[in-house]
Parts: structure tokens; C-alpha cells; sequence
């Protein structure tokens, strides 16, 4: 079905890989419109719960964009670039109402880098790797790595992995909360599976308010407290939290259906 993607449905959670293990999985405009095809069943198919990105191979997550695309452009044509990819994938993810999870194996480089910071939170492999390298060639992150990687480590070592291009290691991205864990390599994607069936447990609307609310605090919108407030409410008239006030109150395990 895809030429750059591998697809897996795996008890309700989808295995995204990247398969350019050639090429570092490298994005192109291959992988960012088949992201975004596989992204759109993710946000429309009930039988998905949630998903899961990782790349083929042991080296690389995504080592990268594809710079060979970068030579013929000109400012219209790299804000257009940008622009798209964000729409057709990286914003995509940040915003999708199921949960999405990065599974960082190897080099997570540029546009590998902002990959992993857009999905709503990341595992990474002892032998990972981040970075966003992008001065070295006269740019800047263009999908939106300025903006999440200080949300994520703070405006002072954001500043100094951007200015610098230097690499962080899977340790030491643990310790700036850039990730969540740090796992052997054969333990990585099974790490990602066991939160999301734990996740799959609890009621999908409140799941989705959560990811929303969560983006408004990391966006800092002046709106987040009243947004907070109005999903709470909304909760209330699902049948999802009648089911779990019960639930709790008969001592038994809420049996949720999105509703």
C-alpha cells in the first residue's frame, strides 16, 4: 500500500516504520504524504486506538530530511515546504485526539528530530541520538523544532542544541525530559505497546481532552484554564463517565466505549 511505510495494527495501536533504512529513513515528500495518508486512517478509523513511529532498522529513527530536495528551493518554495509538511504531518500528529508515541531507535536528526518532539510523548533506545544540526547547512528547524524542543528542555538548552548542532544522547535527553525512557534497543517498541494498552483501558474522549488541554499549556494559550473547563463539563454528558463513576462506585473495571 505504501512505498515508504511499513503498517501494522497490532490489539488497536498502528506500528508506523519508516522504511528508507538506505537511507537513515530519511523524510522526503514520499514519506511526508504517505505520513499523512496513514496519519488521516489514525484519526478516522475506530479500529486504531492509537499509534505508534518508529524507523526500520537499528540505526536510525530519522536521521534527517532529504537534502537533496533542499537545492532547487528558494524562500517561497522552503516556507512552502515547511508549511506542508507541518499540515500534512507534524501538526498533524501534535493535535491528533489518539494517542501517538515516538519510538526513537538511532539517529533522531533535523526533521527526525521535530518528528519525535511532535508526537505526544517519546521512548528512546540506548543507542538514540537528537538533534537539530540544521545551522550547519545555513538553516533552521522548519517544522517546528524551535518551537516544541523549548516547550520540551527549556529555552536555555534549546538555544544551545540549535546554535550548536550538537547531539544529545539517550541519557542525558532523559534527564531534560525530552524523553520519557530509555530501553535496550530489543525491548524498545513492546516499552511503547505496553503504556498504550494501558492507555486503551481508559475512556478515548477523556484521552482526547487530555492531549487538547495538554497542547494548550505547552502552546501557552490564554485560553487553556476556560478550554479545561468547558471539556470537563463536557465530559459529564458522555456515557463513557457515567460508565466510569459507576465503575468505581461497584468496584469493578470501567468498561469504556468512546462514547
Amino acid at each position: 500500500m505504501y512505498h515508504t511505510l511499513l503498517t501494522e495494527l497490532e490489539n488497536g495501536t498502528l506500528i508506523i516504520t519508516i522504511n528508507r533504512p538506505d537511507k537513515m529513513n530519511a523524510l522526503n515528500r514520499d514519506v511526508i504524504a504517505e505520513l499523512g495518508a496513514v496519519l488521516n486512517d489514525v484519526y478516522h478509523k475506530d479500529e486504531i486506538k492509537s499509534a505508534i513511529i518508529t524507523g526500520a532498522g537499528e540505526k536510525a529513527f530519522v536521521a534527517g530530511a532529504d537534502i537533496t530536495e533542499f537545492l532547487a528551493l528558494g524562500k517561497e518554495g522552503g516556507s512552502a515546504l515547511a508549511r506542508k509538511g507541518c499540515e500534512l504531518v507534524f501538526d498533524k500528529i501534535e493535535n491528533c485526539p489518539k494517542p501517538v508515541i515516538a519510538a526513537v531507535n538511532g539517529f533522531s536528526l533535523g526533521g527526525g528530530c521535530e518528528l519525535a518532539m511532535a508526537c505526544h510523548f517519546r521512548i528512546a533506545s540506548v543507542n538514540a541520538k537528537f538533534g537539530q544540526p540544521e545551522v550547519n547547512l545555513g538553516l533552521i528547524p522548519g517544522y517546528g523544532g524551535t518551537q516544541r524542543m523549548t516547550q520540551l528542555i527549556g529555552k536555555g538548552k534549546a538555544m544551545e542544541l540549535m546554535m550548536t548542532a550538537d547531539m544529545t544522547g539517550a541519557d542525558e535527553a532523559k534527564s531534560l525530559g525530552l524523553v520519557n525512557y530509555v530501553v535496550p534497543a530489543e525491548e524498545l517498541l513492546q516499552k511503547a505497546k505496553d503504556i498504550l494498552q494501558k492507555i486503551h483501558l481508559k475512556a478515548p474522549l477523556a484521552i482526547e481532552s487530555i492531549i487538547a488541554c495538554v497542547n494548550d499549556a505547552a502552546r501557552c494559550n490564554p485560553h487553556g484554564f476556560d478550554n479545561e473547563t468547558e471539556r470537563f463539563g463536557a465530559c459529564f454528558a458522555t456515557e463513557d463517565m457515567k460508565e466510569g463513576t459507576a465503575a468505581f462506585l461497584e468496584k469493578r473495571k470501567a468498561m469504556f466505549k468512546g462514547k
